[in-house]
Parts: C-alpha cells; structure tokens; sequence
C-alpha cells in the first residue's frame, strides 16, 4: 500500500483554557481574530487566516459525547501550552508595542541564531503565544 498525499498545513490547533471571556478578549479583543463560534462552558472557536483556533476549556473536552451530540472523541490536556501566530517581520515592531499598550507583558523578544524574530506572550490561561516571521521555519 502506497502513502497518501502528505498533509498541505496544520487546519486547526487548540489551545486549553479556563475562562471563555477572557480568552474572547485576548484573542479577539487583542490579537483580532473573528471569532467562529462559542458554545459555554465548552470552547471558543476562532478563525486565523486559513486556520482555526480552537479554545477548550480542558474539563469541558473529556466528557463523552452525549447520543445526541457529535461523535467527537474526548480529549484534553492540561497546563500551558503553545501557539505561534505568523507575522511578517516588519510587522513585529508594531505588535510589541500594541501589546505593551494593550498592557500585555512581554516575555522574550528576540531574534533566533539564522535571522528571525520572535515575540512570546501568555494568554490569560497561561499559554505561551508566540509571534514570530514565517522564515522561522524557512516560510514564506
């Protein structure tokens, strides 16, 4: 049996959460994504270009799906994790500043050994976000 096609990108990632409104207010309210749809005291989707991102609320995601409910399976995981939003590299100045306005403390703000930047934050559960130049990865 030969391989399928090898994924073209990443269509959705979560990020695990304990507080629907103050995710609503950091990731739409700050770094302006348009949200998909909430459903308390479950998730907050949000869209990001052509990506999804998805805020559980960790507890929330490990209770079975009732019969009536999607066949989603449970899943979860707890404490901080990670989310790295692509931003073009001139673009960086500019978001630290807003951030610092915005009040949002900034935890690293450098530049990798091979050229790119990299600005982190933590969302208000305490997950790092990170934003940073595609070329991190060798992206355009």
């Amino acid at each position: 049996m030969t391989s399928p096609a090898t994924p073209t990108g990443v269509l959705e990632a979560a990020v695990y959460v304990d507080d629907l409104d103050k995710t609503e207010s950091f990731y739409a309210g700050v770094v302006g994504l348009d949200v998909i749809t909430r459903r308390d005291p479950r998730h907050i989707f949000f869209a990001c270009g052509p990506t999804v991102v998805l805020a559980f609320v960790a507890e929330e995601t490990v209770v079975p799906p009732g019969d009536d409910q999607l066949p989603v399976p449970p899943h979860g995981a707890t404490g901080p994790g990670h989310i790295c939003f692509s931003v073009p590299g001139e673009e960086l100045d500019g978001w630290a500043a807003y951030l610092v306005d915005k009040g949002i403390d900034i935890e690293s703000d450098f530049n990798w050994p091979h050229g790119p930047r990299s600005i982190y934050v933590r969302d208000p559960a305490g997950n790092s976000v990170e934003f940073a130049e595609p070329k991190l990865w060798g992206l355009s």
